[in-house]
């Protein structure tokens, strides 16, 4: 079994960024088994097709635009990762869509992806999360760990 978790995101536009924070934050302060890991996959794209087909299960950690309250934290699965980056928030998530439609089509597509994704409140140049994304990075990291956990994986602090 090996598990990918891939933190999507420009840290030059401010919520874009919340998920390269969370896998920041994760490989800093958590120790993880040999079959997991923690990918800061920035704005790659289809450069992380190979990660992908390693990989049994994907958890995606993104901003996402879900018309929904600044900050709030959503959990997709299934058919709803597709639909969501259909209307991609940012660059990186068209890249994201055609990577998954990629390995798909190749017979590569991990058996599980779960996307756990925050409601940004805005993607203009900046280095800083926005305060109510910042608020919710706490809420994601546990989810993140919440995820593993069901799929028997146990982080230890670091």
């Amino acid at each position: 079994m090996s598990i990918l978790v891939l933190g999507l995101g420009n840290l030059l536009m401010q919520d874009d960024a919340v998920g390269v924070h969370a896998v920041q934050r994760l490989q800093q302060q958590f120790q993880f088994p040999p079959q997991v890991r923690i990918l800061d996959g920035g704005t790659l794209g289809l450069d992380l097709l190979p990660y992908l087909e390693e990989a049994e299960q994907v958890l995606i950690i993104d901003a996402l635009e879900m018309r929904a309250a600044p900050g709030s934290m959503h959990r997709l699965v299934g058919e709803e990762v597709p639909r969501a980056f259909a209307g991609k928030l940012s660059v990186h998530q068209m890249g994201l869509q055609d990577l998954l439609a990629v390995a798909e089509l190749q017979g590569t597509l991990p058996a599980e992806v779960v996307v756990l994704g925050v409601q940004a409140v805005s993607i203009d140049m900046g280095l800083e999360l926005t305060p109510a994304v910042a608020a919710a990075l706490d809420g994601l990291i546990d989810a993140v760990l919440e995820q593993l956990q069901c799929w028997g994986v146990t982080a230890e602090a670091a």
